[in-house]
């Protein structure tokens, strides 16, 4: 099992994808340790493979091999049925597309997948939430109805909500213009100092991942650099 101490632990990490005669490979021997609690950028080009490492590290897709534990759980053991069921209440997942459901309310958005998750509690788990991210009064709208900031906050609040123990971050204010995109980036750092969450931004603003505690530079399916911000 993982360590207190580590949120994450992987070793030699791959990942292809196609078949064999035709297979591509995106991950190519990943060693990472992350600390709980720490707060990680992971910088790039396009094609470098950060997002597929975030899929990975998160439990969205499995790794072709190595060793990988995530929030205590053995994830490289587990078929996709399972990792979802490890990822419940452990890990909070933002992107940049919001992926929010259109027929749900902001509320319902946020409280529907803990429900899922058996929490009794949801409802008011997820209207505490928004509150918190300043949508108190939005709570009753659908996200057609908010703006593009609202429903980043939302898709925030639906992360935080459940209070993980690693929050992942792919591009979160990637739809966003700068100035709004700077308020979210804020509310991040914010909720995750809440519960004291390990978080990981993937992003390719430098000035975002200097707000972390460290930086990571992948090239071609690899983390050529590694360094602390401070």
């Amino acid at each position: 099992m993982t360590s207190p101490l580590l949120a994450i632990s992987a070793r030699n990490l791959t990942l292809q994808l196609g078949s064999a005669a035709s297979a591509v490979t995106i991950l190519r021997g990943i060693d990472l340790d992350v600390a709980a609690g720490d707060t990680v950028a992971v910088l790039g080009p396009s094609g470098s493979g950060k997002s597929s490492l975030m899929a990975v590290l998160s439990g969205l897709e499995r790794a072709s091999g190595g060793t990988l534990e995530v929030a205590g759980q053995d994830f490289a053991a587990l078929d996709e049925d399972a990792l979802a069921h490890a990822r419940r209440g452990r890990i909070g997942i933002i992107l940049q597309a919001f992926h929010l459901l259109p027929t749900m309310t902001a509320l319902e958005n946020v409280a529907t997948p803990m429900e899922l998750a058996g929490m009794a509690t949801a409802r008011d788990r997820a209207a505490a939430e928004l509150s918190a991210v300043g949508l108190g009064h939005r709570m009753t709208h659908y996200p057609q109805q908010l703006s593009g900031g609202e429903q980043q906050r939302v898709a925030i609040a639906r992360a935080t909500a459940p209070a993980p123990q690693i929050l992942f971050a792919d591009e979160p204010t990637g739809n966003l213009d700068s100035t709004t995109g700077e308020a979210i980036i804020d509310l991040l750092f914010a909720r995750r100092a809440q519960s004291d969450a390990t978080l990981l931004v993937i992003t390719h603003d430098r000035e975002l991942a200097e707000r972390c505690g460290r930086v990571l530079t992948m090239e071609d399916g690899r983390i050529v650099g590694d360094r602390r911000t401070a």
